[in-house]
């Protein structure tokens, strides 16, 4: 195989064809900056219009079959009938997410805040995102914790890791046999001093002291500059404890770009790992997701083209002849090892892709499929009137 000819051989064919990348119900609202936030024609009012919008991601790519929900984002009435809502549309109900950033009494934290009435509180929103759960047959929590301090000596640092400790506990108390909790890492914001859950080892030890059913999340802006993801991946992976990536991409901090924008080498030296740790299979537990907003793009070909980008990256990853690499690594070649993974990242995998999706039956180009469906127009002339979604809708 050279750099420039990649066959679409059984193994390229079934590794492809398994992969799936879950989609965020909030990548379809407004969004924007601290300062503004967009709107657009046809954007989403209700879940049930994300969840369609999501859908058309999964009609062009064919590896986005789940959506996940943000409570109270998505709160509806009856989420069995979202499920079925979903289900009519191709789709099916991924992870959910809670929300502790939006609440005034948690200003001072949630899951670690010193009164145990609001720490109640955030513990009980927790029991209502598992009966969300259970309505709609995901089998995923995901906790991000926004919880921190500004100040030296605002709070006790270890007590708030005591606390967060109960309380993550409490959570993993109410979970099904079937269901799984994932903890999610950020080193900054919005608290400036310190974080209570800033790094993938803080995660780590709370997950591992909580059981099984408990692993981490590695969102992938969510790192101090320079920091090497991928060893990150490899470590998780050889714990059993990588439970899901969200993937978008940044420049200085956690900017939700769409994914692969910024360092699209980093993209496939991750996926390289979860390739060499055969962690790509569905059966590995590892929850693949895109987490970011989309500011001033259309948001389906924003969700669209990052889906593509993670797939391109995979399939150089699975480009990398592994044989190759592990004699140059064992013979201590440092430009032949580091020859064969370039050679790999250099190759132009769109025709393999393109021949792919034929083969599913999918337009060759999901990007300009979708822009020829109309979908687009369709949807700006009938979504008048009501709220769009966006932040806190």
């Amino acid at each position: 195989m050279t750099a420039t000819t990649p066959v679409l051989d059984a193994r390229l064919r079934k590794a492809l064809g398994e992969q799936t990348i879950e989609l965020p119900s909030w990548a379809f609202g407004n969004s924007g900056t601290r300062f503004k936030v967009f709107g657009s024609p046809g954007t989403p009012r209700d879940p049930y219009e994300k969840i369609a919008d999501a859908a058309q991601v999964h009609r062009y790519t064919g590896i986005a079959p789940r959506v996940s929900l943000h409570v109270p984002w998505d709160l509806v009435d009856d989420f069995s009938d979202l499920a079925r809502h979903a289900k009519e549309h191709g789709v099916t109900i991924g992870m959910i997410n809670s929300n502790l950033f939006q609440d005034d009494d948690y200003k001072l934290g949630s899951l670690t805040h010193a009164d145990p009435d609001v720490r109640r509180k955030a513990i009980a929103h927790h029991v209502q995102c598992i009966d969300v759960m259970r309505a709609t047959g995901s089998t995923e929590l995901k906790i991000w914790l926004p919880d921190g301090t500004n100040y030296p000596g605002q709070d006790s640092i270890r007590a708030r890791q005591d606390r967060l400790a109960e309380s993550l506990a409490a959570i993993y108390a109410q979970l099904d046999d079937d269901h799984r909790m994932v903890l999610e890492y950020k080193f900054f914001e919005p608290a400036f001093y310190h974080t209570d859950v800033p790094d993938w080892g803080t995660s780590l030890l709370h997950c591992l002291a909580l059981g099984e059913k408990a692993k981490v999340v590695l969102d992938t802006g969510h790192h101090a500059p320079g920091t090497n993801i991928e060893f990150i991946v490899a470590q998780l992976l050889r714990q059993g404890r990588l439970g899901a990536f969200d993937f978008n991409s940044r420049f200085y901090a956690d900017d939700d770009l769409m994914a692969g924008a910024a360092d699209p080498f980093q993209l496939f030296r991750i996926m390289h790992e979860i390739v060499q740790a055969d962690a790509l299979r569905p059966e590995s537990g590892v929850n693949f997701m895109l987490d970011q907003c989309h500011n001033i793009e259309e948001k389906i070909p924003g969700q669209i083209r990052s889906v593509m980008n993670v797939q391109e990256a995979t399939a150089k990853a699975l480009l990398v002849d592994a044989e190759a690499l592990d004699a140059a690594q064992r013979s201590g070649d440092v430009l032949a090892a580091n020859g064969v993974l370039m050679d790999a990242y250099n190759t132009d995998v769109r025709g393999l892709l393109a021949d792919l999706r034929a083969e599913q039956g999918l337009d060759a180009d999901p990007m300009k499929a979708f822009a020829a469906s109309g979908y687009a127009a369709k949807i700006a002339a009938e979504r008048v009137g009501g709220r769009q979604a966006g932040w806190g809708a």
